[in-house]
């Protein structure tokens, strides 16, 4: 009988999808912050909550990993 794999809770893709935006932005601080959010959330399958969360908290600038 194979292994089912756990279900992602909504978290783990907005923990995801926070990791993923601190590599973008260090990697690519030419792009636009308002384009690399909207890539995020479509990326990682967001709610609506979690896409106002990633708008209302990292509009301004990435300065820390929190993937580390």
């Amino acid at each position: 009988m194979p292994q089912s794999t756990p279900l992602q809770t909504p978290s783990a893709n907005l923990k995801k999808a926070i990791c993923w935006l601190s590599e973008t932005v260090s990697k690519h601080p030419e792009k636009k912050r308002d384009s690399i959010l909207g890539e995020a959330e479509l990326r990682f399958d967001l709610t609506p909550a979690e896409c106002e969360f990633l708008n209302n908290n990292f509009k301004s600038v990435v300065s820390e990993n929190p993937c580390a």
